[in-house]
Order: C-alpha cells, then structure tokens, then sequence
C-alpha cells in the first residue's frame, strides 16, 4: 500500500530557496513516510512556485511522483466557494483504497482550507486520514516533525446547507428519481437514507408482496457503496428457495463432498457477499437450523462450510425482506426471538400501492420509461387513455393486490400492445377489465389480506363486517404521526357530539378489542 498525499501548495511556506523548512518539499523526505504521490493544488497565478517546488521536490525524493492540480479560488477566506471547489475535486477523483493509503495535508492552505479538509475526511467524502507538518525542533530533525491524525469530528457542524443537498442526491436514489408525493413514504425514505449512511447494523424492510423490497435493498446497497462503507457485492438469497440438504451448503458453502448432500466445492452466498450486502428475501422462510447458523454468522463474522472444520471469516451488512409481522412468528414459534432480535435493531415497513395512491401518477411515468429500455421504443398515452387508466388506478375499489409489480405488468402490456407507440382509450378499457378479471379470480381482498397479515391466526375469530373497519383504522394508524392525530382523523365526525373528545384514549380502547397496540402496529 502506498502513501498518497493531497495538498495545498503553500503560496508563504513554500516561498524562497532562503527559507529552511518548505513544508511541502520537506514533507517528502521522511524516511519514515514514503510518499509515493503529491497531488499538489495551486492557484494559476502561483505556477511558477507550484513548477519550482515540483522540480525540488524530484531532486530530494525522486520516487515521488508531484501532480499539480489547477484549483483557483477568487476568494480562498469564502468557505461556500472553497468547499465547493473541494467537494468536486474530491467527487471526480479515482479513489483506489484497497492500493493507496491516502492524506491530507494541513499545514498549508488557509485555515477555511484546513476546515473544508476536516469536514471532507469526517464525511468520507474523502477516505483519508488527516496529515500535520511542522518545523524541526531540533538538530535531529531536519526534515521537520509529520503526525499522522485520526479525529472523531462527529460534532462538527458546519456548511449544513452542502450537506443536505448531497442528502437529497441519496434520497433521489432510494427512490429510484421518482417524485413521490406521499408523506409516510417520503419520511420513510429519509430516515432509511439516515440510518444507511450512518449505521452497518442489520435493516429489516416489511411489507406485501410487490412493494418493492428488493429494488430498496439494492438502492440501499448503492448508496453505501457511494458512501464508501462497503466495497463488495449486493448478494441476494430468496430464502423460500432454500430446501432441505442443499440449503446450508448454498448459504455457507461446502468444502468437499457431505453425505447426503451433492455437489463439490463451493463457495456459499455469505462468502460470496463479504465486504458487501447479504440480502435475505423472505428471511421467515427459513429453516430453524438455518437461522441458527446465520445468527452465529451474522454476529461473529465466521462460519465453517459444510465439510471444513477450518472457520470462514466474512464480513457483510445484512438486508432482510419478509412479508409477514416477524414479531407474531416469534410469538408463534416459527421464528428464532434471538435472529428476530438481531434483524430487528432497524425495521421499516414499506406501505402498499393502495395506502400510495397519490404516488400512482409518478409511478406511472417511471413504468413507462422503464418499458421503453425493455422495448427499444417510446411509448406513451392519449390524453383521454391517460385520464381513464390514472382515475382507474386511483380509485378506492382497485386494489393492487401484487402492488408496485401488479401496476408493472400492467403498463408493460399496454406497452406491447401499443401500435405506433400511442396507448389509446380502447387499449386502457380492455386492460382494465384484464385487471379486475385476474382480482375477481385470485378473490382479492387487500382489507382481509391486511388484518390476516397484522392479526395473524386471530383474524379468524373476526365477524366480516368487522374486517374492512379494522383495516381502515390500521392504515391511518400507519400513516399518522402519532395516536392523537391518528384519533382526531378516525373520530373526526363523531368527536363534535362527544363531551369528552380524547381521540387517542378513544382509539387505544378499541384496538385494544383486538389485542393491538400503537407501538405494535408503527
């Protein structure tokens, strides 16, 4: 690994062959610190210094390689513009870190200079570490003192403007660049971009078939590979697909043949995903000697392979998607509390394409141009097609049982059966009536499928008229900020006639008739 040193030249310090310490031409004749590269940033109007201290600097450490980068500052006391200059330097720069140990260089440049830096490292919008020279103290020191520095900067607060912008870049990319206009679901999507920026702990996404867990998980995954807190793979594992034998060898891998198990060699998904994103879809499918294993996995970062008594070391953060309330498994004894307790420091629960119908018209612009990448040509509606399908999609009485890929299939085949790339009315009136076909034929009934999902096996003992009250009161509770104002909207008819108008108390009553809680269902 070699050392690679970012700088400022230093316009005072690095002035006059008369002066005994030049930090950045002495700063390269450490024995003890080798640098293998100088990228020196100087002002147009300081070249010529910036050339001089090039041509010294290759006759007293001839193995460093000095790159002069252009950086001009109209005003290098203006901390927006001076970050700014550095934040792009830094986005546009191939950082290499399993080759190159990279530093910043403090001791010259002004002191915004010196704060931009620390804020850059601190972000790791640069993955270095920080770099102080100074004068000899001594005779013994001719080339002047090096420290090499690790700070904790976590309290600095500062250029909050910058930061946020870069905050809405990531939650752009959680969402895939659509434009939701739901407020659960944009706050939702702010607090995973917090909690994947910021934390390597376990993530556990919840919710219905087809409200896109998995395409999450991988955005998740590519915003901390750009936050550079993972450099390796996104793995995915659909656990429903791990059976018998066969499941522990194509987790953990297999040294050599294991009776009663085929195959050879291999090297198991969580091998597979060190460094990176172990994604476990539909992790309550999974066999009860499995979750005992990837637990231990999980929390010791080693396993042994199928065969091998030498442990495996692997590192990865971990992603778990699952359809059901893990909680209830756990009461049910379907579902380890110890794995459940590991998965569950980070659960966020993806709401439904019915409880997102005013994200349906964005929705409907990103299936399109996602079917014109699949199809090789643009597709779009009539006006009159566009009005019918987006009312269509909207209404309370379509349900969406297979949600976001339900809406998919649906605009993929209007697509195809699109002549001259127009969607027409006649083309949205027999879709239409596709979809409510296949809703009648699978007996779609999102209210009873959203109380069975909540209450689990006591869904049974419910009267039908029951169901779609409860379901209704789930989904505001879900989508409120608290019991109060989940109260003031349930009861906002009947509170007026009521001396007492505690909404909460009012609804933590009648959930309580159904042995649920507020923390339970948020």
């Amino acid at each position: 690994m070699q050392n690679v040193v970012i700088s400022f030249l230093g316009t005072q310090l690095d002035r006059g062959r008369k002066r005994k310490w030049r930090p950045s031409i002495q700063m390269c004749a450490h024995a003890d610190f080798p640098i293998a590269r100088l990228e020196l940033l100087y002002d147009d109007q300081w070249l010529g210094l910036a050339q001089t201290v090039q041509e010294e600097i290759a006759r007293i450490s001839p193995d460093t390689e000095v790159l002069l980068n252009r950086l001009d500052l109209t005003n290098p006391w203006d901390f927006e513009e001076v970050y700014g200059k550095l934040f792009d330097f830094a986005r546009a720069y191939g950082f290499d870190e399993d080759r190159e140990h990279y530093h910043v260089h403090l001791t010259t440049g002004t002191h915004v200079a010196q704060i931009c830096w620390f804020l850059l490292t601190e972000s790791r919008h640069i993955p270095a570490r920080l770099l102080q020279t100074g004068p000899p103290r001594n005779e013994s020191q001719p080339s002047g003192t090096l420290d090499v520095i690790d700070l904790d900067l976590s309290r600095y607060d500062a250029l909050q403007q910058r930061f946020d912008l870069v905050s809405r870049d990531y939650n752009t990319l959680l969402k895939a660049g659509i434009e939701t206009r739901n407020p659960a679901f944009n706050a939702l999507i702010d607090r995973i971009e917090q909690v994947a920026s910021a934390s390597d702990a376990p993530l556990l996404l919840q919710g219905e078939t087809g409200t896109g867990k998995t395409q999450l998980a991988e955005r998740i995954y590519e915003l901390k590979r750009r936050r550079r807190r993972v450099k390796g793979r996104f793995v995915q594992i659909n656990c429903a697909t791990l059976r018998g034998p066969m499941a522990a060898a194509t987790l953990f891998g297999q040294r050599r043949s294991v009776t009663g198990v085929a195959g050879s060699e291999r090297a198991g998904l969580l091998r597979e995903a060190d460094g990176g994103v172990l994604f476990l879809d539909e992790v309550d499918d999974l066999g009860p000697d499995e979750q005992g294993l990837l637990l231990d996995a999980i929390e010791r970062g080693r396993f042994y392979p199928l065969g091998s008594d030498q442990p495996v070391k692997s590192q990865f953060h971990v992603i778990a998607g699952v359809n059901q309330d893990l909680a209830d498994l756990v009461g049910q004894g379907r579902f380890r509390a110890d794995l459940y307790a590991r998965l569950n420091m980070w659960t966020f629960r993806l709401p439904a394409l019915r409880d997102r119908r005013e994200d349906i018209p964005p929705n409907l612009e990103y299936e399109l141009e996602q079917a014109e990448k699949t199809l090789g040509t643009r597709v779009g509606f009539n006006a009159d097609a566009a009005q019918t399908y987006t009312r269509f999609a909207q209404d309370p009485a379509s349900p969406w049982p297979g949600n976001f890929r339900d809406l998919s299939a649906s605009i993929q085949r209007l697509c195809v059966l699109s002549p001259r790339g127009r969607i027409t009315h006649a083309a949205v009136e027999h879709e239409m009536e596709t979809l409510r076909t296949q809703w009648s034929q699978t007996n779609a009934n999102p209210d009873a499928q959203l109380v069975q999902t909540t209450l689990g096996p006591d869904a049974a003992a419910l009267d039908p008229f029951d169901i779609p009250q409860l379901a209704h009161v789930i989904r505001i509770c879900r989508t409120s900020p608290s019991l109060s104002a989940a109260g003031r909207t349930l009861f906002a008819a009947s509170r007026a006639q009521k001396s007492s108008r505690n909404d909460a108390d009012r609804l933590r009553k009648y959930l309580a008739r159904f042995d649920l809680t507020w923390d339970r269902l948020t």
